[in-house]
């Protein structure tokens, strides 16, 4: 059997296949681009909020230019489907990141989905919105080789210094 070059190299085929095919994927990352910036935190698969991240701050990066802006008001009518958000992003979203440089988003993972395909999902929120923090779990690393190690050498030191 030989393997073809062509099923080995990408050709800069780097984006994320979601969907039926290119026009299937940019209707989904337009629909949840629109949810995010309405609801301002949305819950979705890990690679849908992988892949969104990077253009929910790219529209924000380009609101910053101002309403005035040609480009930013294209970019804003492309990518929000619901045209009464395009106010929202330029009178609300932009200001509060006014002083950021990038990274508008914090993404956070929560346990899979159980009924269906058991996909994993994540939080993505834009940062400094209203709604109540995500609780942040904290990982039990007491039982790791190195916090073991070190427990011990602070027992060893605190017998010996009170003998």
């Amino acid at each position: 059997m030989r393997l073809l070059p062509s099923l080995l190299v990408s050709h800069g085929r780097v984006a994320r296949r979601m969907g039926l095919g290119p026009r299937s994927r940019l209707d989904m990352l337009r629909n949840l681009l629109t949810a995010l910036v309405r609801h301002e935190r949305i819950e979705t698969t890990w690679a849908r909020a992988d892949e969104l991240r990077f253009y929910a701050d790219k529209i924000i990066d380009y609101g910053k230019c101002g309403d005035t802006d040609e480009t930013a008001m294209k970019m804003a009518d492309f990518w929000l489907t619901e045209k009464d958000l395009i106010h929202k992003l330029f009178k609300s979203l932009v200001p509060r990141f006014s002083s950021h440089n990038g990274n508008y988003t914090n993404m956070c993972q929560i346990p899979n989905r159980e009924n269906l395909d058991r996909a994993k999902m994540a939080v993505i929120e834009y940062k400094g919105n209203p709604l109540p923090p995500l609780p942040v779990r904290k990982r039990d690393n007491d039982k790791t080789l190195i916090n073991q190690l070190l427990l011990g050498y602070r027992l060893e030191n605190t017998l010996q210094t009170s003998t």
